[in-house]
This record gives C-alpha cells, sequence and structure tokens, in this order.
C-alpha cells in the first residue's frame, strides 16, 4: 500500500520552552483506518493541527499524498478534511450556505449533488435551510462533519468527534466513517471511547507525554500485549491469600469472595491447572471460573501508566 501520510522527525516546542511533541516518526497507509490514542495533554491535537497546517512544526517534514504541507500548503490542504473538537461556525448563517462555502473554499467547482448527499448521510437535510444558532449541539457536531466532507477529502481527520453528543449520532458517524473507507478515502480519528477505536481502526498508534510510544496493527496489538484473567469465585470467603499460592501471583478480590490470575494466552504453559490443583491441595473449595480478555482499554491504561512494563513487553 501507498502512505497518504509521512511524518519524519517532526517536532513542536512553543516559545515558552513547553516540548509538546517529540520526534515523531509515522505513516499512514492510504485506505485505512488509524486511531490516534492517548490521555489529555499527550499532543494527540497538537499532531494534527500540524498535519492540517494550522500549527507550524518546530522541525521535521509532513508529506501529504507525497507533498510537502509548508512547500505545498494549497495542494496538500485540500486532500485534507478536518472535523475539530471545537464548534467553530457563524450561528447566522443557513446550515446548506455554511457547507457549500466550506467546498468553495478549497476552490472546488459547484456540486449540489455532493453537498445533498453529504447532507442526507448525515441526517441534515431536512435542517438545510435552518440557521446555526437554531440547532442543538448534536446537530451542530453533524454540520462540522458535513463542511470537512464537502470538498471531498482523500484525508479526513476526526478529532473527538463524538465527544458529548447523542448515541444516535454516534451511530450515524461511524456508519458514514465506513462508508468513506469503503469509496477509499483515509481516516485518522482520536476519540475518548476506547471501544470505537477497538471496532473501527485498522491501526492504533498510542501517544503520551509528546512522543508516539507505540504503532501497531490493532490485532497484532491485542495479541502481543493482551492478557486473560481467570476469576475464581470461592464457596467461602478468605481473608488474605494463602503463601502457598505465592508462585502464580493471584490477588484477593470481591470481599474475599474471588480470587483474581492475569496470565499470558499466549504461554505454552498458563499455570491455570497448577493453580487449581494447588487450591484443591488446600481445600479452597471454588463454584465458578469465568476468563475474560483484555480489551484495547485495558491496553492502552497500561502501555501509558506503566512506562517499565511498557519497555519490558513491547520488547
Amino acid at each position: 500500500m501507498t502512505a497518504i501520510l509521512s511524518l519524519r522527525g517532526v517536532t513542536k516546542q512553543y516559545a515558552s520552552g513547553h516540548k509538546a511533541l517529540g520526534s515523531i516518526d509515522l505513516d499512514v497507509e492510504e485506505g485505512e483506518i488509524f486511531a490516534l490514542l492517548g490521555p489529555n495533554g499527550a499532543g494527540k491535537t497538537t499532531l494534527i493541527s500540524i498535519i492540517c497546517g494550522i500549527v507550524r512544526a518546530s522541525g521535521g517534514t509532513v508529506l501529504v499524498a507525497g507533498h510537502d504541507i509548508e512547500r505545498d500548503y494549497r495542494q496538500t490542504r485540500s486532500t485534507i478534511g478536518l472535523v475539530p473538537q471545537e464548534l467553530t461556525t457563524d450561528q447566522f448563517e443557513r446550515v446548506i450556505d455554511t457547507v457549500k462555502f466550506s467546498r468553495g473554499l478549497f476552490g472546488k467547482p459547484r456540486n449540489d449533488a455532493h453537498i445533498e448527499k453529504v447532507l442526507r448521510d448525515l441526517s441534515l437535510w431536512d435542517k438545510r435551510n435552518a440557521k446555526l444558532q437554531e440547532l442543538s449541539g448534536g446537530m451542530k457536531r453533524r454540520v462540522m462533519i458535513a463542511k470537512a466532507l464537502a470538498h471531498e477529502p482523500r484525508l479526513l481527520f476526526l478529532d473527538e468527534p463524538t465527544a458529548g453528543v447523542d448515541v444516535e449520532l454516534r451511530r450515524d458517524m461511524w456508519a458514514l466513517v465506513r462508508q468513506l473507507r469503503e469509496s477509499g478515502a483515509t481516516i485518522i480519528l482520536t476519540t475518548h471511547y476506547i471501544e470505537e477505536a477497538e471496532d473501527m481502526a485498522d491501526r492504533v498508534g498510542v501517544i503520551s507525554g509528546g512522543e508516539l510510544i507505540l504503532v501497531e496493527d490493532k490485532a497484532t496489538l491485542m495479541k502481543k500485549l493482551g492478557k486473560k484473567t481467570l476469576r475464581i469465585t470461592l464457596n467461602e470467603a478468605l481473608v488474605t491469600v494463602p503463601a502457598e499460592l505465592s508462585d502464580w501471583s493471584v490477588t484477593l478480590e470481591g470481599d474475599g469472595m474471588e480470587l483474581e490470575y492475569v496470565f499470558d494466552s499466549q504461554a505454552e504453559r498458563t499455570g491455570i491447572s497448577g493453580l487449581l490443583g494447588r487450591l484443591g491441595t488446600l481445600g479452597i473449595g471454588y463454584k465458578d471460573l469465568n476468563t475474560k480478555e483484555s480489551s484495547l482499554e485495558d491496553i492502552f491504561v497500561d502501555l501509558v501508566h506503566k512506562p517499565a512494563a511498557r519497555a519490558e513487553r513491547v520488547a
């Protein structure tokens, strides 16, 4: 596949001395959905703003469809659609006018059929003549998405697009994202709803403290870093974990009624049979066993908040 976006050594340091981004290297392939995850203040929005030409990088290069974002600004910017976190609209403008105007900003010829399709896909057609001040927050978010799609971008950025919006909009928007990907568009999204990234993304990047700490195919990431948890529901509560179970590093949960054992499901030996055998030897009875596999959210929290464990596990 061909990279529609290539970053090499991209950094950002403000005049105050604050270093928002370290040296970022990243390739995003054409036609994929790439999820960029990270806590607040990690550098996600700064990175997106640099790629979109809103903020100038302190160093490094950004290529969009082979064009440099600084030398070929008009060319690259017309390739990009951006749905920002903040709602920035003219409150007295009609929906259809603001979407048409956005298309014209990028030098695209008038195309009423395309504008109508975008508005219908986002359930905005019936509101096309309404002023933006008359719309709910969710409807205004839909308008922002429509504006980003008006000029038919090949690369679409969705920066926390479903934050604070209703369930219906989230469902509609993700259906539209799938349609866009099927048509060949590339989508880069940031989201606090990690289950959305788990459901939608082909690859995942994790950014923390201005550093891109991991980029991985989603399925490979979950296979490499995912763990399983065995939860054993006991017949009788324990006060403490018996010393005889120290080899398994189990924890006591649920007011002493549950033992939790975290294991590597890919390992040749999980240790489960040995653990259950030891429980029998100790006369500790149990009535139920359940296993849970790590979600992408579990992995994300582990990567961001446990750097020492991260370095060991990723290696």
